[in-house]
């Protein structure tokens, strides 16, 4: 009788101990019957490389990207999938005979969290997002196939504002802004925030004219480094606010499908880590 070859997966971030991901993936493969092996890789810019390549010559054959590696990690991929190319990011990795081909499953998890678990109707609305990087560029794609009607990104370096803006091509949607011109572009139905400043120092200035009616905020983290951002959210009137916990696991949960071929079910696994959120202490 063969013995069962337990596939082997991870993520690789810098820092990476406190991701939940190696939790989320072992509760779908329990979901599903699949026997699997989930680890977390610590390797920062200089040593991401190397750490890909070991963990493919060790038998790995999957591996999600996190903080700070998502562009890096699209330029390294043999070949990347259609929403990889448009994000120029890739937060999903998949072994092929001929190398790892790039995916980004970050801006269908966040539309599939904010319509489907929160109720939101994203058609229509005027969208900001801050920040530039590989989380913003992770989601926007989606959330302009979502059918918003506009997206002002803002970011602390105009260059990476203006290249996101250009790889999104979309010019009657798609408008990049300065920090400086916040106190001047009213009100917003939706703001994303998609940086990580709230781990690395304070969150920028934000004035609460952006909030719109009935606007809705979402961090994309969950966690320490979220309050900040969704403490400014409530405190300037926002309707519904939404950390990043829920689009970890969808995200997830399409990585997993793009694996083994089969979807797993997000609500348990979504309601077991909001049941433990007072322990999480900051985003994937």
């Amino acid at each position: 009788m063969s013995e069962t070859v337990i596939k082997r997966f991870a993520v690789i971030g810098h820092p990476v101990a406190h991701s939940l991901s190696p939790r989320i993936h072992a509760a779908f493969g329990r979901q599903r019957g699949i026997a699997l092996e989930y680890t977390a890789i610590d390797a920062t810019p200089e040593q991401f490389d190397a750490a890909l390549a070991a963990f493919a010559a060790g038998g790995g054959v999957g591996a999600n990207i996190t903080l700070p590696h998502k562009v890096h990690a699209a330029t390294v991929c043999e070949s990347l999938t259609d929403r990889a190319i448009r994000c120029g990011a890739a937060n999903t990795l998949l072994r092929t005979e001929t190398g790892w081909q790039g995916d980004n499953t970050d801006g269908l998890g966040l539309v599939r969290d904010l319509t489907e678990r929160h109720g939101q109707d994203l058609r229509g609305r005027k969208v900001l997002l801050i920040g530039a990087g590989g989380a913003a560029r992770g989601v926007a794609p989606a959330l302009l196939d979502a059918g918003i009607k506009s997206l002002f990104i803002v970011n602390r370096t105009p260059a990476r504002t203006d290249a996101l803006a250009d790889a999104l091509g979309e010019p009657d949607r798609v408008h990049p802004r300065n920090f400086e011109d916040l106190g001047n572009l009213g009100g917003f139905d939706l703001i994303v925030n998609a940086t990580s400043a709230a781990r690395e120092a304070a969150l920028p200035f934000l004035p609460s004219s952006l909030v719109a009616p009935r606007a809705d905020a979402v961090d994309l983290s969950y966690g320490e480094v979220a309050i900040p951002f969704l403490a400014w959210a409530r405190a300037a009137g926002a309707d519904v606010v939404v950390d990043g916990l829920g689009m970890l696991v969808e995200q997830a949960a399409e990585a997993f499908q793009r694996w083994h071929g089969v979807r797993p079910s997000t609500d348990a696994v979504y309601k077991d880590l909001r049941g433990t959120y007072a322990s999480l202490s900051t985003g994937d």
